[in-house]
Formats: structure tokens, C-alpha cells, sequence
């Protein structure tokens, strides 16, 4: 931040902001745009997308820009970008392919549609700040892959608790404290919670309830787990995680209690959550160091005697910090979480309730499924479905409520990108780790 707010006040100095450009105009969109179109110096919100224009005129509004127009082509949308006027489009693609825009925006959460939002950027050398873990979690790696062969940077943002447990494991890192553990902070956790138990708290925020549901059943936790182990290398104890409960109110600082200090010993260290603790909905590192004359000061700085130290973030601010994450990408190729290589956990979907076969499955977030972190390993050998393709997929058989999908179980849609870049993910790493062993 320090780096980033100097470097932004030099471009707002020079009248060169950086130019970015947003794909959603939901609960998100609206205070992304609120927070750069009025406390973002150095950067500009050139132009929204959704399929209702409308919506992204009104986000504008809403933001206090009241003359965007709409436009219907990328040589429409490269002129309002030069002449300084704000866009709005149903055609997110012209976002991606316009020139003078140096960064996309995706806030959809949707899986599809943001694989493609997300591919078209990258082809056309857009920096991409993904605010879509359900694509990060399913086909990440190998986005990431595109995005190094075409030189720009792919990351998750700033302010969500994903990209915080980043920002504080390379804090510890970077301090010589060996991370063990990068957890989050719920209040809540019911696999069997839907739209329906959902509405009323979505309506009093002005959510979608779907989107609240994958809070309470743990299909987001699970993705945002998932692609903080794709950005460290960590894995899951188990599926599903840990996700000790604890009674509400209990101090942070007791958690680590709560966890088998063996295990978290082992490998690389692993993603995980706690419900109940406070300060929520922050995040927390768990880590260890070996040098005794170190944790001699850990002790006096008030960090205990160990073996295990525990550092936290007591918020997370979601929208407030997506600027951070443009800046970071544009002016620095730095991402605030990327995959590292490979996948190291995947979502599978568990069956919401007992499913008959010729169901068409719904949502995440939805009726019929929930997700599950998954080491990747695990996923690959017993063949499991990613809850990120389970959408509009069709039973061929019964499956009992709680059990995890396998693709025998399901016929694909036809003709999906996520299909076809799931299937280029696996052959790049396959080929990957062969060449690895080879060599």
C-alpha cells in the first residue's frame, strides 16, 4: 500500500490513470465502482459491462458519474476511452478487445461466462483481477498459464479474504516465520442451507440469495481455501477441511488449540477455517520458527512461546482494496494471489439432498449441491466432479444426499470452455510433472 499509494498519486499527478474496465453490475460491482470513481486516485473506471446495460448505467449513477454511454462496438468504446467519457455495454467482450484499457475487472461469479470474460482479456493482453473464485478454483492454473505465455498478470483482489491471507502468509514468509496453516473466519457453516433459508438475510443486505447460500453451506469458503492452497502450495488435513467450531466469542488466540499441531507439522502446511472465533470475518496464519533466539523476541513481542504463532487480519474489506489490486498488476506485474502451478485442491460437489437421476443440477448456491475442498490428488484418482462444472449437468444416476459426484455420474453439457480447459489443465500438468521427473 505504501508503494502503490505513491505510485498512484504520481499517475493522477501526470493526468495518466490507469484505465480499467469492470464485467458484473451486482452487490460488488456497486461499490467497486463507488470506490474508484471517487476514492481512487490515479485510477479510472472507463467502461461497464452487463447484460442489462441499464444496471451498469445505474452503478454509475450510483458512483456519481451521470453521463456514461452506451456503446455497441469497440471502435464506440476506444473513443469514449480517449475522449475521457465512461462506457456502459451488454458485450463484455468489446471490454476485453478495446485498446487504451489496461485492466479487467470480472465480479460476475459466474463459471462460464467468467471463463470466457477471462480468456478473451488475457488473449488480448489485458490484466485480469478476477473476483470470481468459483473460475479461480475450477480452471485457475491453467488460465494462469495463458496469462504468463501472453505477459500479463491473473489475480484474485485485495480485500477479499482470499487475497488477505495472501498479503499476511508473504508477510510472515518475508519474516522468516514458516507458515503452517492459512485459515478463515466464519460465523457460520450448514452444507444444507439454500436460497429459500437464505432470502431474508440476502434481502436485508441486498444480495442475491443464491450467493449468500454458498456462504452458509461452505461452497465459497471451500473455493476461497482452494485457491489460497493453489497460491501457496498448501493442501487440505481433510476433505472438506478441518473447520473446527468453537463457541461464539472465543479469542483468536485460542484456536490453535483447536488444531492437530502434528499434522499441521507435515508437508507444505495446510488451508483451513474456524467457526465461531473472533475477531470474524478476518483471517489468520498459523506459523513455527526454528531459530530459539527468534522465538525468544517472539515471546517478548507478546506472540507466546510456540510452537505455533499466530498472526491475523481482523477484517476483510471486499471492495475498499480491488484498486490496490490494479495498481499492484499494472504498475508493478505483481498479483495479490495467483496459482503457483499446478492445482493443489479442488471443489467437488456433494449432494445437497438425495438426486434422482435425470435431474439437471442447479447452481452453486443453489438446491441440489454444495462444494468440498478436496486435495487434487484425491480428485484426479477417484475421478470426482468440480462443483465449478456441475451446473446443468445431467444425472444418470441416483445419488444419495451427502455423497461426493463423480463424472460417471453426470452427462456434460456440450460444447463448454470449462469443459475443454479443465481437460487442457490436466494434460499440461501431466505433461508437466513427466517432463519434471524426466529431467
Amino acid at each position: 500500500m505504501i508503494i502503490v499509494d505513491t505510485a498512484l498519486a504520481k499517475r493522477q499527478a501526470e493526468n495518466n490513470p490507469i484505465k480499467v474496465a469492470m464485467v458484473g453490475a451486482g452487490f460488488m460491482a456497486k461499490g467497486i465502482a463507488l470506490q474508484i470513481c471517487n476514492y481512487s486516485p490515479g485510477i479510472v473506471l472507463v467502461a461497464i459491462s452487463n447484460r442489462n446495460p441499464e444496471k451498469a448505467k445505474q452503478i454509475y449513477e450510483q458512483a456519481g458519474v451521470l453521463d456514461a454511454q452506451e456503446v455497441n462496438t469497440v471502435s464506440e468504446l476506444e473513443a469514449n476511452v480517449r475522449n475521457g467519457v465512461c462506457s456502459t455495454t451488454d458485450n463484455a467482450m468489446l471490454l476485453c478487445q478495446a485498446e487504451g484499457i489496461d485492466a479487467i475487472i470480472e465480479v460476475t461469479g459466474a463459471v462460464e461466462f467468467g471463463v470466457n470474460v477471462a480468456l478473451c482479456a488475457i488473449e488480448n493482453k489485458k490484466h485480469l483481477i478476477l473476483m470470481d473464485a468459483e473460475v479461480d478454483g475450477t480452471v485457475g492454473p491453467i488460465l494462469k498459464v495463458y496469462a504468463d505465455k501472453a505477459g500479463v498478470v491473473y489475480t484474485n483482489a485485495d480485500g477479499d479474504q482470499p487475497g488477505v491471507q495472501m498479503n499476511l502468509y508473504r508477510f510472515v514468509k518475508s519474516i522468516g516465520v514458516k507458515p503452517i496453516l492459512c485459515g478463515n473466519i466464519k460465523g457460520l457453516h450448514d452444507p444444507y442451507r439454500n436460497p429459500t433459508t437464505q432470502e431474508g438475510f440476502a434481502k436485508k443486505w441486498g444480495q442475491k440469495p443464491a450467493m449468500v447460500s454458498s456462504f452458509a453451506d461452505g461452497s465459497k469458503i471451500s473455493f476461497e481455501q482452494a485457491i489460497v492452497a493453489n497460491g501457496t502450495g498448501m493442501q487440505v488435513a481433510r476433505r472438506g477441511m478441518l473447520g473446527p467450531t468453537v463457541p461464539t466469542g472465543t479469542p483468536l488466540k485460542d484456536i490453535a488449540n483447536v488444531y492437530p499441531i502434528e499434522k499441521l507439522l507435515e508437508g507444505a502446511g495446510i488451508v483451513d477455517y474456524v467457526v465461531g472465533a473472533e475477531p470474524g470475518p478476518g483471517v489468520f496464519v498459523l506459523g513455527t520458527h526454528d531459530d530459539p533466539v527468534q522465538r525468544h523476541y517472539l515471546n517478548l513481542y507478546k506472540l507466546g512461546e510456540g510452537p505455533l504463532y499466530l498472526f491475523y487480519t481482523p477484517y476483510h474489506l471486499c471492495h475498499f482494496e480491488v484498486p490496490q489490486t490494479v495498481a499492484r498488476a499494472v504498475l508493478f506485474n505483481d498479483a495479490a494471489l495467483t496459482p503457483i502451478g499446478k492445482p493443489y485442491v479442488e471443489v467437488v460437489a456433494a449432494a445437497k439432498q438425495d438426486l434422482k437421476a435425470g435431474d439437471i443440477i442447479d447452481g452453486i448456491g443453489h438446491y441440489m449441491t454444495y462444494g468440498l475442498c478436496e486435495n487434487a490428488d484425491v480428485v484426479e484418482l477417484e475421478d470426482l466432479l468440480p462443483i465449478g462444472v456441475a451446473e446443468n449437468c445431467i444425472l444418470k444416476n441416483d445419488v444419495p444426499k451427502d455423497r461426493v459426484l463423480t463424472y460417471k455420474d453426470v452427462i456434460l453439457p456440450v460444447g463448454r470452455t470449462v469443459d475443454r480447459l479443465r481437460s487442457e489443465q490436466k494434460k499440461y500438468f501431466q505433461h508437466e510433472l513427466i517432463n519434471h521427473v524426466n529431467s
